[in-house]
């Protein structure tokens, strides 16, 4: 398989796969959930060549997470808010992590 086969795109966390509907039915939960998520800034769809919302499997982990914190009595905007600022979190403390290992093999090598 070349990397241009769509099949190698299967396991692209960001490749917006899913159409709105498949979408919202994977998440039990209605397409204006999603709209509204979209309009929080939370996850931006991409749009087919229709005009069609398109989301991939990273946007839906997140919407998920929205829709727990929705289900357990957060409203919509303070659970998008929520969801970024945990999102950012992780990946800061990828980078520090990252760092720290860097800093060690180069402490090891001196």
């Amino acid at each position: 398989m070349t990397a241009d086969n769509p099949h190698n795109r299967l396991d692209d966390d960001d490749y917006p796969a899913y159409t709105m509907g498949r979408a919202a039915e994977l998440l039990g939960t209605t397409q204006g959930f999603l709209r509204a998520i979209g309009e929080a800034r939370l996850i931006t769809p991409l749009r087919s060549p229709g005009g069609h919302r398109r989301y991939s499997r990273y946007q839906l982990r997140i919407a998920a997470r929205a829709r727990e914190l929705v289900d357990q009595g957060t409203p919509i905007e303070a659970a998008c808010r929520i969801v970024i600022l945990e999102d950012q979190l992780e990946e800061a403390q990828r980078i520090n992590s990252e760092q720290r290992r860097a800093a060690a093999r180069h402490t090891a090598g001196v």
